[in-house]
């Protein structure tokens, strides 16, 4: 069995009047073990692989694609359920054949029957990513033991074949039911539209410069699921009665807002989907906002507690003490610190590509120039190192930069897709 341990940063001091608690929350599985490949109490897991056949991604681009589909079907445990979609305009079955949509149990034989299979897709058609997500849904459904449920999907281009709004409630059907791995090839789908559905899915978004990245990625990513023995889990955040949860954000691997995933366990506890679990380390960032209490009163702010099923696996316990020290309250918990900068970088890099899109350069070279501030402040080495492809860097420090002119767009698209990710915070 998975052994779960959580550690709480923060500082509990509030001076007089304060209300608002910060804490990071860091949770580790060890011991996770592997997916489940046939059936047991835990459940089973079922993997789905999404290629986009569209005409735009020509011959050899089928043909690469296929080939990275063969790499993550070789990682695919016997016993674990399986089917491979080919999207277009259209979601079709490649794998397996047959009229009815179902998944089937990976063996030798079918290995090499989902192989051969892949080597007759040819490219044509246009681009529908909603209705790929509901034949994977669909294909999930037809499993009914299936606990874990991984999906990766990629695509070459943008959406061009659906309305935003078929999009937005392909999602809502899909939303919470898999995880999803995004990848976006070269330089013509749309980064903001991938991530919607990785966010979505509980998954990554990622960008694939050229076919020779894609093969070791796809194996990569297969590997993880593989490895992901807990199948699903849930953080739990208990809050006093008259306090406000503000939100519950991942910030470690990646950033992820959770707060829109909360679900009722009861008036005063609100559980957050967390997908899959491997032997891994996420860290938690949770806000609390409390009625003031008199100097010297303590008062628990938070339990946040790691469920999976209905047992309690870990708990960690924020606290609020008020105080008259300011040199209690005014110190700020490094990690709070750290992972609050990160996220503002996050929003930084985004805000400013988006303006630099349009044309308004005055705003995108201050959020660029900001990125680059908090960049340097957080230790972020490989997001600086993005940032001056598209940025010529004067002054890190104050954030003093000026656009790059003929910036290449992958080097753009790069540093939107990896502004989510997270350094660690830096313990001296």
């Amino acid at each position: 069995m998975a052994d779960f341990t959580s550690t709480v940063h923060q500082n509990e001091f509030l001076p007089d009047g304060g209300t608002d608690v910060h804490a990071i929350v860091s949770v580790t599985c060890s011991g996770a073990g592997t997916v489940a490949p046939m059936s047991s109490t835990a459940g089973e897991a079922g993997e789905i692989i999404i290629v986009d056949v569209s005409g735009s991604m020509d011959v050899q681009g089928v043909q690469a694609a296929a080939y990275a589909a063969s790499a993550a079907l070789d990682q695919i445990v016997d016993g674990v359920w399986f089917a491979i979609v080919a999207g277009n305009h259209e979601a079709a079955l490649c794998y397996p054949d047959g009229t009815t949509a179902a998944m089937v149990r990976m063996s030798p034989q079918t290995r090499l029957e989902a192989k051969r299979s892949l080597q007759r897709l040819v490219p044509g058609g246009g681009t529908a990513m909603g209705r790929w997500l509901l034949a994977a849904g669909q294909l999930f459904g037809s499993v009914p033991t299936l606990t874990k449920r991984h999906a990766i999907l990629l695509t070459d281009g943008a959406n061009q074949h659906e309305t935003p709004q078929e999009l937005n409630w392909a999602l809502e059907q899909v939303r919470g039911r898999y995880q999803a791995d995004c990848r976006g090839l070269g330089a013509a789908w749309q980064v903001a539209e991938v991530r919607r559905i990785a966010e979505a899915l509980m998954g990554t978004v990622e960008l694939i410069r050229t076919w020779e990245g894609l093969p070791q990625d796809f194996a990569r990513l297969m590997q993880q699921s593989m490895g992901r023995g807990v199948p699903e889990a849930q953080l739990r955040v208990w809050a006093p009665q008259g306090a406000e949860v503000l939100f519950v954000k991942q910030v470690s691997p990646s950033l992820e807002d959770l707060s829109g995933r909360r679900t009722e366990v009861n008036a005063l506890t609100g559980g957050y989907a967390t997908g899959a679990w491997g032997d891994e380390t996420r860290d938690f960032h949770v806000a609390v906002r409390l009625a003031p209490k008199a100097v010297g009163q303590e008062q628990l702010a938070a339990r946040v507690q790691l469920v999976v099923g209905d047992e309690v696996r870990t708990q960690g316990l924020a606290k609020a003490r008020w105080s008259a020290d300011s040199l209690l309250t005014a110190q700020i918990s490094p990690e709070v610190a750290h992972y609050t900068g990160q996220t503002e970088l996050a929003s930084a890099i985004q805000d400013g590509l988006r303006a630099k899109a349009i044309g308004d350069d005055a705003t995108a070279t201050s959020r660029l120039g900001r990125a680059v501030q908090l960049a340097r402040e957080t230790g972020d080495e490989a997001a600086t190192s993005r940032l001056a492809r598209v940025v010529d860097i004067e002054d890190a420090a104050t954030g003093r930069v000026r656009l790059r002119r003929n910036v290449d767009r992958l080097d753009e698209m790069e540093l939107d897709t990896a502004s989510t990710k997270t350094t660690r915070v830096r313990h001296q």
